[in-house]
């Protein structure tokens, strides 16, 4: 039987902890979600997805795809990011969340006004309502065949060497990054490493969040979660424009990533403080 762990924040024994605000009517309740890291010397360590509840695992070193049969390859791979992704998706809404109630409360603490000014600052927004609109996330299927594409299922140097998922590129030489191994116009070109997956993931949806390029996503993914719709506003996350887009879709059907888009965190691993 699962035993949830719970703890403020974790980093013992390859467990860290996110804290889960859950706004209700009437109260708002704090939940820990214990999270488990698997450094993955082989393969089978990586977890089938047996249901559509997942637990929270995230996985290291996911090396070896590449030796696997394609479709064999496939599913190992979403059985590794999975986890990350609602991981991470978890972590967003969470954060969305606080910021409601901080739109609800009359008088802030200091606490309450540096959270504010850390996300707001992230999501480059102009106001407590403009932040609101950015803070969000997309259908699991979408951010799979992101992922997917942009990692090479899984097999990309930045994935392996980085937990880059989506190949996203760094400007900052005080962040952790990576050269890539081909420039551009006789410039190198570096890649951001995080320490896990889901911080990729996090970090992916930050981006969607703060950019112009992406200000009518925001805006459909508020009224809309069909992915096949939303999927067109991502337009500018490649230089091949529809192309990539046309892509995405074709992926999402070919390997029917729509149904992962019911997938849930395990709520057993939700604890309440």
């Amino acid at each position: 039987m699962k035993r949830p762990v719970v703890f403020l924040t974790l980093f013992l024994a390859g467990m860290f902890a996110f804290i889960s605000i859950v706004y209700r009517r009437d109260r708002t309740a704090v939940y820990s979600l214990a999270t488990e890291t698997i450094r993955v010397d082989s393969l089978n360590q990586i977890r089938p997805l047996d249901d559509d509840l997942v637990g929270p695992i995230l996985y290291t070193h996911v090396a070896g795809l590449a030796k696997l049969p394609v479709t064999q390859a496939k599913k190992k791979f979403i059985a590794a990011v999975l986890p990350a992704i609602l991981i991470a998706k978890h972590h967003v809404e969470t954060t969305r969340t606080r910021i409601l109630i901080l739109s609800e409360k009359k008088d802030w603490s200091a606490k309450d006004s540096l959270l504010y000014a850390e996300v707001r600052t992230r999501y480059r927004a102009k106001d407590i309502n403009d932040l609101m609109d950015r803070v969000g996330t997309l259908p699991t299927s979408i951010v799979l065949s992101q992922a997917a594409v942009e990692s090479g299922w899984g097999q990309s140097r930045f994935f392996l060497e980085g937990n880059n998922l989506f190949g996203v590129w760094s400007f900052n030489a005080d962040e952790s990054r990576m050269p890539s191994l081909r420039g551009r116009k006789n410039k190198t070109i570096y890649l951001r490493m995080y320490p896990d997956i889901a911080q990729s993931v996090v970090h992916y949806f930050e981006i969607l969040g703060s950019a112009n390029a992406y200000k009518k996503l925001r805006k459909e993914r508020q009224v809309r979660s069909d992915p096949f719709e939303l999927i067109p506003h991502l337009i500018n996350y490649s230089e091949r424009r529809r192309s990539y887009t046309h892509q995405l879709k074709a992926l999402i059907l070919q390997n029917e990533l729509t149904r992962y888009d019911r997938y849930r965190l395990d709520p057993a691993y939700l604890t309440e403080e």
